[in-house]
């Protein structure tokens, strides 16, 4: 029921109102997903015939929470959908368009760990064949320098299409690239050592948190190396339309290597029949449809960056490195790792602390 207390204000203009406030503090790819997630519910409301959120009541909650649970979505999409809708109501709130007890009222769902996360990922032996078979059949390609660096530094795909090649340190000379950088300490510089990459926050190819997301990322010599050798011999020698030379570039259309491109490149070097293994599927290759372009991620086998980065972040945990450490070597808290990345063996990890039962020495049994 409206109240003389309450402004007027339509859904739609009210979404309009809070995703502006949300690009002063989001990544572009986030308000995006915050603007499908709304824009719903305004839709429901303009043809539910809700046209003022004066308007809005408790049931009309229950009503649309039952409307999405009727479409047999997840409890994880159900968490996401509902969980924005009630920092929406709760900015209506705030601009006095809806009463402050409304927006508690939505039933956000819990989530487990089990729906926080998914179970794929790419496993460290299947991670070291595809390694091997780059070295031997591919060696310095784009699709080698791609997967390499996506597993070595566990970087989400914008990470990997922000990358230019001047933002790869490889060897002394590159290193005068960063005495002309405003934020860098030249006295630190001299006791930095190579090589390794530094994903910039920029513009037209930003990263994930914004200028939070910017960091050096150490390589291994190994990786170094190959991407040396690609930026030398196999990497397309073209400039982007912003006049950058993207280090995934590309001949076609717009110089940079699409996030799109990536991910299928990517599911094409995870397929095992790529490489002349036996598909695990019992598929005839011929008639398979995952060998045809556009359909590379309905193998089973294959891997996106996503899965990739989970495997990557865990075979990190495996070998040792402390999750502070590489939570600023991925971008991510340590619980966001803990909750979404790692996926451990779980007999692996009880060996590695093995170590630490010598010192149980003396204790009871």
């Amino acid at each position: 029921m409206a109240s003389e207390q309450l402004a007027s204000l339509a859904p739609r203009e009210a979404m309009e109102m809070w995703l502006d406030r949300q690009r002063s503090e989001r990544a572009e790819a986030t308000v995006q997903s915050y603007y499908y997630r709304v824009k719903q519910f305004v839709e429901w409301c303009e043809a539910e015939g809700v046209g003022d959120l004066n308007d809005l009541d408790g049931r009309d909650l229950y009503r649309y929470d039952a409307h999405l649970r009727s479409g047999d979505r997840s409890v994880s999409a159900l968490n996401n959908m509902l969980g924005t809708l009630r920092r929406f109501l709760a900015f209506c709130a705030d601009v006095e368009a809806v009463a402050e007890t409304l927006p508690p009222k939505l039933d956000v769902p819990q989530l487990t760990k089990t729906d926080r996360t998914s179970d794929t990922k790419l496993t460290s032996e299947r991670a070291e064949v595809i390694g091997e078979a780059l070295d031997r059949f591919d060696y310095a390609s784009r699709d080698h320098v791609l997967f390499g660096l996506a597993w070595h530094t566990c970087a989400r795909v914008g990470g990997l299409h922000s990358l230019d090649v001047q933002d790869c340190f490889l060897d002394e000379s590159d290193i005068v690239r960063l005495r002309h950088l405003d934020d860098i300490d030249e006295a630190v510089l001299d006791e930095v050592d190579l090589p390794f990459i530094y994903f910039r926050h920029r513009e037209t190819t930003p990263l994930k948190n914004g200028l939070e997301g910017e960091r050096p990322v150490a390589l291994s010599e190994e990786m170094g190396d190959l991407i040396a050798t690609y930026q030398r011999v196999k990497r397309a020698r073209v400039q982007d339309e912003q006049g950058r030379e993207a280090l995934f570039s590309t001949e076609k259309g717009r110089g940079r290597m699409s996030k799109g491109a990536m991910r299928a490149r990517l599911n094409i070097v995870t397929q095992p029949c790529r490489f002349g293994l036996d598909c695990p599927h019992g598929r005839d290759l011929d008639t398979c449809e995952a060998r045809e372009h556009g359909y590379e991620s309905r193998c089973p086998s294959s891997r996106s960056p996503h899965p990739i980065r989970t495997g990557g972040i865990t075979h990190h945990l495996d070998v040792g490195w402390p999750i502070e450490d590489l939570s600023e070597r991925v971008n991510a808290t340590p619980q966001v790792i803990r909750d979404h990345y790692d996926k451990p063996d779980l007999l692996r990890r009880m060996q590695k602390r093995r170590d630490h039962v010598s010192r149980l020495s003396g204790d009871v049994a």
